[in-house]
């Protein structure tokens, strides 16, 4: 039998808490905890009619470690709302409108197995949202969402192909000054310890 999902509730007012508390309580995949066992859920569910500046502060308290992951159930859902709950780690998004017992349980299981939700259609809406980050902010800048350039790219590849900085200056025409202050950069900028911590990082982000 699979374990039920500890889920903490929080509503801007006490009848819409009343609700969700008892539409949740009679389903199996979930357990409703306490504000005192707020750090061991797995799910925080935030009821609010927008994601103005309180609900903010309680999505971004709620966040601050890497449990619980936040569900955001909204009156309303815009561009505007799609951009501040990406900012502040929300997993899932869903319309109150939409919040039937049944949707509320499936988006808490999605989220709870590490998935994200948003109303479908919202998603073409985001991925836009992310289109123009890429093109307007981090192209100009040289970077990719990655946090890397493809110049640190190319550097971490052929260090991990076992080139020393001669060699990839020599590989790439630069001067060993540059490919020293490309990783320099990249390590300090991504709070790495050194070429190897580097290479290691960015095999694990599927970037070499």
């Amino acid at each position: 039998m699979t374990a039920s999902i500890s889920t903490y509730l929080h509503c801007t007012d006490p009848i819409s808490l009343a609700g969700v508390v008892s539409q949740l309580r009679v389903r199996p995949e979930v357990r409703v905890v306490e504000e005192l066992e707020v750090d061991r859920a797995d799910v925080a569910v935030v009821v609010a009619d927008q994601l103005d500046d309180d609900t903010s502060r309680v999505v971004r308290a709620l966040g601050r470690g890497e449990r619980p992951r936040i569900v955001l159930v909204a009156t309303t859902i815009d561009e505007s709302t799609l951009v501040t709950a990406a900012e502040l780690g929300v997993c899932g998004l869903l319309r109150r409108a939409d919040a039937t017992a049944d949707a509320l349980v499936r988006s808490i299981t999605r989220v709870a197995a590490g998935e994200g939700e948003v109303p479908p259609d919202l998603l073409a809406l985001l991925l836009q949202q992310v289109g123009r980050l890429q093109r307007q902010v981090l192209a100009p800048r040289g970077l990719a969402f990655s946090g890397l350039s493809p110049r640190e790219i190319e550097v971490l590849k052929l260090v991990a192909e076992g080139h020393d900085t001669s060699e990839i200056a020599a590989t790439m025409c630069y001067s060993e000054r540059t490919v020293k202050n490309v990783l320099h950069d990249l390590t300090t900028r991504l709070q790495l310890k050194n070429r190897t911590h580097a290479v290691a990082y960015a095999m694990r982000e599927g970037l070499i």
